[in-house]
């Protein structure tokens, strides 16, 4: 009688929004900002990279590569808050599996592109002499593929399950975005619900440990051989190459570690919802910041072009 009574949730509404207008509008606005500005900065970064020549270099190429996923990474779930912060806070069933899917498959195409920076970086400083063999411009593409089928295919079978579960009682839910704990928690069958938590936190283990172990190596191989530099200026020039990937990584991985790395532990809504705007939100907001700011290239690189955009208009 029981399940007869029960009935399959179509939607879900998410209960981490605030309820007062004049706070929804308030996140609005900042949050348009903060989207307008990823895209623009990111936009520019590529922009930047494919108009000069100098730039075209295996570091270079994958800090595009990165720009261009972190665009995606943050519309799979940006658009879908604004309108929750102004319109109604829900989603289908089918919109929730989607955002899932590609907010976990260009995350997970991030993760494997940033080890891929470090194993460039490595390569870079610790084998100088062989780098402009190895680090061909075909080996860039085949690695920034690799790591977007690794990224597109690894979530697909985490969401076809997620797929076949029954959803039914109470729709509400305890997120600003769907994502897996949140959403097996709404699963009628117990069991397999508490199943799925423990297969989603071992894959998210899996992946988020064997890249934070890859490049901790790479970079223990790199520090290595900048201490042997005997100039002061000849180890700050090779640290400054990799001082943008190692801010970028310990903001990603750091933020993404409380949400998925937690295990049996469990946080307040407040600091569920603050872990997943740090890393969906304020990771990549600052992400243009770094690449940009602290890079001398690409930062003399644009007051070129701002200077002949000047002089054109002029």
């Amino acid at each position: 009688m029981e399940n007869a009574n029960q009935t399959t949730a179509h939607e879900f509404i998410f209960s981490a929004f605030p309820y007062s207008w004049r706070d929804s509008v308030i996140c609005f606005v900042i949050l348009l900002f903060i989207y307008a500005f990823i895209v623009v900065g990111n936009v520019v970064i590529i922009t930047v990279v494919q108009l000069n020549i100098h730039l075209h270099t295996p570091m270079y190429f994958f800090i595009s590569a990165l720009s261009f996923l972190e665009i995606w990474y943050t519309t799979a779930t940006i658009p879908k808050m604004l309108s929750c912060l102004l319109r109604e806070k829900s989603i289908s069933l089918n919109g929730c599996l989607l955002q899932m899917y590609f907010f976990h498959s260009t995350g997970i195409s991030e993760v494997c592109l940033l080890t891929a920076m470090a194993f460039d970086r490595y390569l870079a400083i610790c084998s100088p002499l062989h780098y402009p063999t190895v680090m061909t411009s075909k080996l860039c593409v085949w690695l920034t593929l690799g790591c977007c089928v690794c990224g597109f295919a690894t979530p697909l079978p985490e969401i076809a399950w997620i797929s076949t579960l029954p959803f039914c009682g109470s729709n509400h839910l305890e997120h600003i975005f769907c994502d897996f704990l949140p959403v097996l928690r709404l699963a009628c069958t117990d069991t397999q619900a508490i199943l799925m938590i423990q297969v989603v936190d071992v894959v998210h283990a899996v992946e988020i440990i064997t890249a934070v172990m890859l490049i901790f190596m790479s970079y223990i191989g790199i520090v290595a051989v900048i201490l042997r530099i005997r100039s002061t200026e000849g180890r700050r020039k090779a640290f400054s190459t990799c001082i943008s990937h190692l801010t970028v990584f310990l903001l990603f991985f750091g933020s993404v570690a409380l949400m998925y790395l937690r295990f049996s532990a469990t946080y307040s809504l407040f600091w569920d919802t603050a872990i997943a705007l740090a890393f969906a939100v304020v990771s990549p907001f600052f992400n243009p910041i770094i690449y940009s700011l602290r890079n001398k290239e690409i930062k003399e690189a644009i007051k070129k072009h701002m200077s002949q955009a000047n002089i054109f208009f002029s």
